[in-house]
């Protein structure tokens, strides 16, 4: 059973890639997988999986959204056998968070933001509105316990928000926390970690915190900090991760 590390982007994929070698673990991208590419999921989807031996860590550069995300994630898995999955990334901090640059945070949990209904009342989860997006609570979706046990310890823990729109004024950053109490924002993890779930695969959601949310004109910026406190976060719990992945049984 593999490692499978979901990232958006490429220099992402460049951290991940960097912290593997740091910890002497060989890995490769996933051949179902090219962002933004038409038809690149058609092989994993026909269920036509490699026969070679799949190497134990495989990094899937999906895109940017959630849309990208879950599809990327459902054709790894479908590409070689999973035993657990990795939402990595850089993400933006919340208001009241007391995140900085460069810190990393560990999801708890990953919520789906948009999804409802915004009323005269307020806002109402899918939940609240009766249509349930899977088996867990409205809009939260659940991370792996071990893998998030791992990673936490002397890290940030908390809800990560997944939008679909990223809060560039005060009023859309306080909204985000006011509905989801998270601690920052990215535009994945939730579908990322959803996707893994309904194929009976544990995922969680690790992000560096790369800016701050809220009036885009005084939003602070770190790109090169947090892509380094990434690479550092995955080379440290590498090994761990992978342990835990190699230590999974296939449903069925």
């Amino acid at each position: 059973m593999s490692l499978l590390i979901v990232v958006a982007v490429e220099r992402e994929a460049e951290a991940v890639h960097r912290a593997l070698e740091e910890a002497g673990i060989a890995s490769r991208r996933c051949a179902a997988v090219v962002a933004g590419a038409r038809g690149g999921c058609i092989e994993a989807a026909r269920g036509e999986r490699s026969k070679a031996r799949p190497p134990s860590v495989r990094i899937a550069v999906a895109g940017v959204g959630r849309v990208n995300a879950a599809v990327a994630t459902a054709c790894a898995v479908l590409e070689a056998p999973t035993g657990l999955v990795l939402s990595a990334g850089i993400a933006g901090s919340l208001p009241g968070s007391g995140l900085i640059l460069g810190e990393v945070v560990v999801a708890a949990e990953c919520v789906y933001v948009e999804e409802g209904i915004v009323t005269p009342a307020g806002f109402l989860d899918m939940a609240r509105l009766g249509f349930p997006l899977g088996d867990f609570a409205g809009n939260r979706v659940p991370v792996d316990p071990e893998a998030r046990s791992l990673l936490g310890g002397d890290r940030h823990s908390g809800p990560i928000a997944t939008v679909a729109t990223c809060s560039g004024t005060d009023d859309a950053a306080a909204a985000i926390v006011a509905r989801t109490g998270a601690l920052a924002e990215a535009m994945e993890g939730a579908a990322v970690v959803h996707a893994a779930r309904r194929f009976g695969v544990g995922a969680v959601e690790l992000r560096a915190i790369s800016n701050e949310t809220g009036d885009r004109a005084r939003q602070r910026w770190n790109l090169d900090e947090a892509f380094a406190r990434l690479q550092a976060a995955v080379a440290r719990d590498a090994r761990g991760l992978l342990a835990l992945a190699s230590s999974r049984v296939p449903e069925g």
